[in-house]
């Protein structure tokens, strides 16, 4: 509980804004302040509503635990405050760059090895935090410019279309096939409540679909409330022992990749909003979110990120403390101690979660494009158009390679396509001198981008 005294020193408590019941026109309240505590606990709240909906889509689209998932998640954010001082408002939730990789990590040896997958992707962003944190973030713009870092973002996103779709087997449907109506209704409702609500409420169209798309299906009979009734009311999560299995590290490793740009940019787009210069911090923000990550990989727990719907809150708001974010912590952990809860929570059928799934895995594919428009990628340059048409084919198609013990597949082998086919093009171009690269620059390759990455997360709304 820190806030910044005059001289940058930590003090563990926070100034009260004003009065502590109302802000100025223009003003915010900053990360270092708070309205009074009932006030911020009721803010608190709002966080925790914000990130439900896409930190419970992850554990259910994946068959990991969702309370479990929920423990991790409020372990991580604590953790993200206490290493970034108090300094960065944020909370950790599920993030749906691991939805693919935990898929197939399943598929091929299990959940203990998909927990593997997320452990070592925890370790690698954690030790790019030190790097980032040692000597500044310049380079990340360098290696994942906006071409490149808009071509990782859509790739992911199309590489899941057909897990919403889902397929059929002798034990049932998944996705949107296992029941078309509640999966009709429940994306009918999201695309409703985003064009008619503004505000929180229309930040929550995902979380608001889902809710219509259970009672849907409870009325159809579709939902089961056999083991939610079985459930304690009080107990500890269930936890998964990873096991490291080198055959599926490269489905994880260009998550990584994602987890950076989403971190840089939450921490670029607070510091926008609040006019303070977060720079310093960003390598203990990605440090954060590596341990986080670590944490869930160490337990049976979705990979974290920072959340866009929460930076949604505070714009709302206009309440950016980090005070707020310790309710939501701690209401989160509370929660995770409820077996019932989460039981409650793996009741939703996969006929919602299907209708879900197409908006969010579109929404992510076009967040790839947003970077592109946003950033006036010229695909008018070989160097920018030849690595993404081909990474964008290998991701869609879910290209594989299998190299020895190792397996590589469209989101992996993509990345690598799109990064190196980019850097080599352009040396080469540079060296023929047929390079259309503008002699200087407009501005630091990536800076807005990265800006927009929080979006990535909006895998969650």
């Amino acid at each position: 509980m820190a806030s910044l005294s005059s001289n940058g020193s930590q003090r563990w408590s926070w100034r009260l804004h004003g009065d502590g019941r109302t802000i100025a026109p223009g003003a915010v309240v900053s990360p270092g302040e708070r309205l009074s505590w009932p006030r911020t606990t009721g803010i608190g709240l709002q966080h925790v509503v914000a990130m439900f909906g896409a930190t419970f889509l992850v554990p259910l689209l994946t068959g990991f635990s969702p309370q479990t998932t929920l423990f991790f998640s409020a372990l991580g954010t604590i953790g993200f405050l206490l290493i970034t001082g108090n300094r960065l408002p944020s909370y950790l939730g599920s993030s749906f760059a691991f939805i693919a990789p935990i898929g197939a990590a399943t598929a091929s040896g299990g959940q203990s090895v998909a927990v593997g997958g997320i452990l070592v992707t925890g370790l690698l962003l954690a030790v790019v935090g030190l790097l980032v944190h040692v000597g500044g973030s310049r380079w990340i713009d360098a290696v994942m410019p906006p071409a490149v870092t808009g071509t990782i973002v859509a790739l992911i996103g199309l590489n899941l279309a057909p897990a919403a779709w889902g397929s059929c087997s002798a034990s049932g449907c998944s996705g949107f096939r296992a029941s078309p109506v509640t999966a009709i209704a429940t994306l009918g409702t999201v695309i409703l409540v985003t064009v008619l609500f503004r505000g929180v409420l229309g930040r929550l169209a995902i979380l608001v679909g889902v809710v219509v798309g259970y009672l849907v299906a409870t009325l159809r009979g579709e939902v089961n409330f056999t083991a939610v009734r079985q459930a304690s009311l009080f107990g500890l999560p269930h936890f998964v022992a990873p096991k490291l299995d080198v055959s599926v590290l490269g489905l994880f490793v260009p998550v990584v990749l994602v987890l950076i740009a989403e971190n840089v940019g939450h921490v670029k787009s607070v510091a926008a909003m609040t006019g303070q210069n977060l720079d310093p911090i960003m390598g203990r923000a990605l440090i954060a979110d590596g341990v986080a990550t670590t944490l869930a990989g160490l337990g049976g727990g979705s990979g974290t990120t920072t959340y866009a719907e929460n930076i949604g809150v505070m714009a709302a708001s206009r309440v950016y403390s980090t005070a707020a974010y310790w309710v939501a912590a701690a209401t989160a952990l509370i929660l995770s101690m409820s077996p019932t809860f989460g039981a409650a929570i793996a009741t939703v059928p996969a006929g919602v979660l299907g209708g879900a799934a197409t908006v969010l895995y579109g929404m992510i594919g076009l967040l790839g494009a947003r970077i592109w428009v946003q950033n006036r990628v010229d695909f008018s340059n070989p160097v920018n158009l030849f690595p993404a048409a081909i990474a964008l084919v290998i991701g869609i198609a879910n290209f594989s390679w299998t190299a020895g013990k190792l397996q590589f597949q469209g989101i992996a082998l993509g990345t690598a396509a799109a990064i190196g086919l980019y850097h080599l093009m352009r040396v080469l171009a540079k060296w023929r001198g047929t390079s259309q690269e503008p002699a200087t620059p407009a501005s630091v390759p990536g800076g807005a981008e990265l800006a927009e990455a929080p979006s990535v997360t909006s895998d969650r709304v």
